[in-house]
């Protein structure tokens, strides 16, 4: 019986992480990838996933099921939240899944910085639908837009501001948050993010959206 290819597809996974992380997805070799990973065929990351942006989906995807399995949960219980406090709820459903990533010693901290690489760049991985639990919390959440919120764009604003923001947490420091550290800097985030979900939209503002 041959090898399980997986032990050798998890080492490229794990070596992209932390080369896309620290250099930029598009200043890391393919061949650097495979070396770092200790393979000996310098084609082995092809043989694998195909090219760069196989094996930047891999690595977004097996975070992404990470995230998702944090974040449903929390969507269930903002669904039955009672309105005035939804808002919030649904803020820390956004924060606290994708925060969690800076405690995730398998690639964690890695991935906040790549997927903050690739959802700024112009060329990305992700094709098709997107993330299932952000589709989903797109959905609850345009109920609780104030009127003509939606078109100013606030829920990409407010995934940019989340992504963003732990992107440069985790790349300014490689060691896990204390307790305290996380639940500061997570209890603010969702402050903000409610603000950016219900703040009503200006009379200025809305004069820009008349056609």
């Amino acid at each position: 019986m041959p090898p399980s290819p997986e032990p050798a597809r998890r080492r490229l996974v794990a070596a992209g992480e932390r080369l896309f992380a620290e250099r930029g997805i598009d200043n890391v070799s393919l061949r650097e990838i495979s070396r770092a990973s200790g393979a000996r065929n310098a084609v082995a990351l092809q043989h694998h996933y195909g090219d760069r942006d196989g094996l930047l989906q891999a690595i977004l995807d097996k975070h992404a099921a990470r995230v998702d399995a944090r974040r449903d949960p929390l969507l269930d219980a903002a669904a039955s939240t009672a309105r005035p406090d939804r808002a919030r709820a649904l803020a820390a459903a956004l924060v606290l899944p994708e925060a969690a990533s800076l405690q995730d010693d398998d690639g964690g901290r890695e991935y906040l910085q790549i997927v903050a690489e690739v959802l700024t760049r112009e060329r990305t991985a992700r094709r098709g639908a997107p993330q299932p639990s952000i589709a989903r919390w797109r959905d609850l959440v345009a109920p609780v837009l104030p009127p003509d919120a939606a078109a100013t764009h606030r829920r990409f604003g407010a995934v940019l501001y989340v992504t963003i923001t732990l992107a440069r947490r985790a790349k300014l420091s490689d060691r896990p948050e204390s307790a305290r550290e996380a639940a500061m800097l997570t209890s603010s985030m969702v402050d903000v993010v409610a603000g950016m979900l219900t703040t009503p939209v200006s009379a200025d503002t809305r004069a820009h959206l008349a056609p």
